[in-house]
């Protein structure tokens, strides 16, 4: 072959390289552009819900607020609920809006849980107090100020004079003031922010009421402050250390005061929380991922309770427990008198391959332990399982203590029940009445328990 031809050759394939070449980077660039579109679609479709939900749930508010039969109530504050969580997965659909929206995001959680809490307390004559109607009105004036600023910033989006800021442009926008002090400029976010009404205090038994915030620990009241030594101290004593391994990288003055010490074990970090009073162990947990496992879940739970009684938790039983990550999760309650004590819950994670403790949350059990009276059930076992439902099979049952979402514990009859389709349900009697208290679901797989 000519060296002209040669050349001919080699041209053209250069050629026909650059334009395949050419050809996927214009097809990629479509692609993306497809692509951003679609993100930008969907960005365009979570805020518009965002701003149906919010008006809805101004409707829902000031509906409720008028209601004076139980039962349209209790419809209507149902309602409330739905609209509430309709608006914080539109929400949940932004990017960062969680973090940008954060006043908005939680009172979107506080309305919804204040709704259900009422909804589910509407057999009592003081669920309709002019205290609520004024409560709720209130909130009806939040949503109406929330949602015209939601509906002004969706006509700008509608009308092409602001575009859906993507994750991007969001992420490099919130690094950019990471640390910095700066103001997140630039989003439609800051100006639902800028001027958020002031929300009303909640009252209620429910996790968002404003009194629990002032809730002091039952296991703590009494005992003296203790210094950071003498925090160190319990932390080593608590899990079998030496006190020079621990180092303070934290001193918390939430509601409950703690000190935090962090240590280097077994190739992870180890962090515990010690209450600045009394000198208690709030939280325990561990960076360490565990090897291969080498014990059963049985020896697991064993060595569990093993160290709870080691370390004056007395009469714990587990309830259930949940596999992750090569350590064992385990909740016990407390047993007195024969009932279970579910508020006073306390978790402790084994790891499968050394069988060390690696986790520990007290703060149940600090929280609301204490010296407790049982009243004789009022309602025998037999009428109480009248009440469960006929197409489940009871499996078992007993007496148990739970808590209500706020600062009530309500005496109960437990009845584990199997459905048709084989999963297990959990029906709870209140024990003094009679009613249904609560009921809850068991998921259950190869991982363990998840109970909702």
């Amino acid at each position: 072959m000519s060296k002209s031809r040669k050349r001919a050759v080699v041209v053209t394939f250069l050629a026909t390289a650059f334009v395949i070449t050419a050809g996927f980077a214009v097809q990629g660039h479509v692609r993306a552009a497809q692509y951003r579109r679609q993100l930008d679609n969907g960005y365009r479709y979570a805020f518009a819900q965002l701003t149906t939900a919010t008006g809805e749930l101004e409707t829902a508010l000031t509906k409720v607020s008028h209601a004076t039969s139980p039962a349209l109530f209790a419809a209507l504050c149902a309602q409330t609920y739905a609209q509430a969580q309709a608006a914080q997965t539109a929400l949940g659909q932004l990017p960062y809006g969680n973090v940008e929206l954060e006043q908005t995001a939680a009172f979107l959680a506080r309305v919804g849980d204040y709704a259900m809490s009422l909804a589910q307390g509407t057999s009592a004559e003081l669920v309709c107090t002019e205290d609520h109607r004024a409560t709720l009105a209130a909130l009806a004036d939040n949503a109406q100020a929330l949602s015209l600023t939601l509906e002004t910033i969706q006509a700008q989006l509608s009308a092409g004079a602001m575009g859906p800021e993507g994750l991007e442009e969001a992420t490099a926008r919130l690094a950019a003031a990471d640390g910095q002090g700066q103001e997140l400029g630039g989003s439609a976010f800051q100006s639902v922010e800028a001027d958020f009404p002031e929300v009303p205090t909640l009252i209620y038994d429910g996790p968002f009421s404003q009194h629990l915030e002032e809730q002091t620990c039952r296991m703590l009241e009494g005992l003296p402050q203790v210094s950071e030594e003498e925090a160190r101290a319990a932390a080593a004593a608590f899990l079998g250390l030496p006190e020079e391994v621990f180092t303070l990288t934290a001193k918390s003055e939430a509601n409950v005061p703690v000190y935090g010490f962090s240590a280097l074990v077994d190739g992870g970090q180890l962090y515990v929380e010690v209450t600045c009073q009394g000198g208690q162990i709030w939280e325990v947990f561990t960076s360490r991922v565990p090897g291969e496992a080498v014990l059963s879940r049985q020896e697991a739970c064993q060595l569990a309770a093993g160290f709870l009684a080691d370390k004056g938790y007395p009469h714990m039983e587990p309830s259930y427990y949940l596999e992750q990550d090569g350590a064992l999760w385990i909740h016990f309650a407390p047993v007195e008198d024969g009932v279970y004590c579910y508020p006073d819950l306390v978790k402790v994670a084994v790891a499968l391959d050394t069988g060390t403790v690696c986790g520990f949350e007290g703060a149940g059990y600090l929280t609301h332990h204490g010296d407790r009276s049982f009243p004789t059930p009022a309602v025998d076992v037999q009428t109480a399982q009248a009440l469960v439902d006929p197409s489940l099979t009871v499996l078992s049952h007993q007496l148990a203590l739970i808590p209500t979402g706020g600062e009530y514990e309500v005496f109960c009859h437990e009845f584990k029940c199997q459905a048709a389709d084989g999963s297990h349900v959990l029906i709870y009697v209140n024990a003094q009445t009679g009613k249904q208290q609560n009921i809850l679901l068991l998921l259950e797989d190869e991982s363990g328990t998840l109970v909702i």
